[in-house]
């Protein structure tokens, strides 16, 4: 049976930890974090499920030898603080031998957690990071799709979390961290063109649809969210993008406050001698705003990859819906983000992932990865068909 260390027992560490003791093969789940409020909010949210074999263990879990010291006996380690935490964790998960799995959050990170491949081989652990929503199962859904192909030349991804009842004007439910979502939409995403990287602006290049059983939906670049996909691809996918879906009228109210300043940094004198950062007003308003705790949420993956198959012009669309599990308090966020970490730690831990460090297209095996998150309820489904 395996035993696992995760880092932040916050809404990601929580529903990873209810995924694993729910897995089979899975012995003892260790959650840790340096407050006390948190371990024992986790503690009454895993209550049912625990059954004897969930650990709470306060931990400075930004001190990687802290952590080192917490993983003696540890199969894997997942980290759900955040993402500036991941590098120095990830050097202590190989000293101490222990595989790792993080969320991601920044692909400068990433690179850097990337670069201690040969340590991990030689440790003879994975360390693998991005392995959340988007970036993560998206990048593993797209890389899917490719390998149905004998040539890709386009990957479009689509993907969001949205209220099951919209809410007008901005028709949006917040499900994770409103200064997470303000830095997704005042950054910069990548995307290939011609087959070369480039840079688009956060929420730029608007499309709108219809997606069932959606309805009409809005899309713009997401920051963030293909990490090292795009250039992984680079030179063998002519165009490639991710984008955010919103409903309707979203995505142009947050490129307004965007232009306006609302998403700045530096200090503004509202009044003599008082000084305010736009982005932080901001934060406080999009959690008066977006954050209504009990309302239902849902995680929207709609996928297009088209290419080549048999000297025919072949698309591959990846759909997936997921809701929000109310008897288990689960939001759809929490399951889309958290689960896949969950699946890949264990993937790592029971030796289907060859050590080294790895991005989540080289790392993760997709039919196997498809096979544990249908085990979870994740309905999704694709079809393939030949283009005129």
């Amino acid at each position: 049976m395996k035993r696992y260390l995760i880092l932040g027992a916050g809404f990601q560490g929580r529903a990873c930890a209810y995924d694993m003791l729910r897995s089979h093969g899975v012995g003892r789940v260790t959650l840790a974090d340096s407050s006390a409020e948190s371990l024992a909010s986790a503690r009454r949210f895993l209550k049912k499920t625990a059954k004897g074999r969930a650990v709470f263990k306060r931990l400075n879990v930004a001190s990687p030898s802290a952590v080192k010291a917490a993983a003696e006996g540890v199969d894997a380690i997942v980290s759900c603080v955040p993402y500036f935490l991941n590098l120095p964790l990830a050097k202590a998960a190989i000293e101490a031998k222990v595989h790792f799995v993080d969320l991601g959050g920044s692909t400068d990170i990433v690179r850097r957690e990337l670069a201690l491949h040969r340590k991990a081989v030689a440790a003879g652990v994975c360390i693998l990071p991005d392995n959340g929503l988007g970036p993560g199962m998206i990048s593993t859904l797209a890389v899917h799709a490719m390998s149905m192909l004998d040539r890709t030349d386009e990957v479009r991804i689509y993907d969001g979390g949205l209220p099951q009842k919209p809410v007008p004007p901005l028709n949006y439910l917040l499900t994770f961290s409103e200064h997470g979502l303000i830095n997704e939409y005042a950054g910069t995403a990548v995307a290939l063109v011609d087959g070369k990287v480039v840079k688009r602006p956060a929420l730029s290049e608007l499309e709108t649809f219809d997606l069932p059983p959606l309805g009409r939906v809005e899309a713009g670049h997401a920051a963030g969210g293909l990490s090292t996909l795009a250039e992984s691809c680079a030179g063998r996918v002519k165009t490639m993008y991710n984008k955010f879906l919103r409903f309707p009228g979203h995505i142009p109210a947050m490129e307004a406050m965007r232009d306006l300043g609302y998403f700045d940094q530096t200090p503004v004198e509202v009044r003599k001698g008082v000084k305010v950062v736009p982005r932080e007003l901001s934060a406080k308003l999009f959690r008066r705003r977006f954050h209504r705790p009990g309302e239902g949420d849902l995680v929207v993956i709609h996928s297009v990859v088209r290419g080549v198959k048999d000297g025919r012009r072949t698309e591959v669309v990846h759909d997936l819906v997921d809701r929000a599990d109310r008897r288990a308090g689960l939001t759809a966020m929490m399951r889309t983000t958290a689960f896949p970490a969950s699946i890949v730690a264990q993937m790592a831990a029971a030796g289907k992932i060859r050590p080294g460090a790895w991005t989540v297209e080289a790392g993760v095996p997709p039919e196997a990865f498809i096979a544990e998150a249908r085990k979870r309820g994740f309905r999704l489904r694709w079809k393939v068909r030949t283009l005129r």
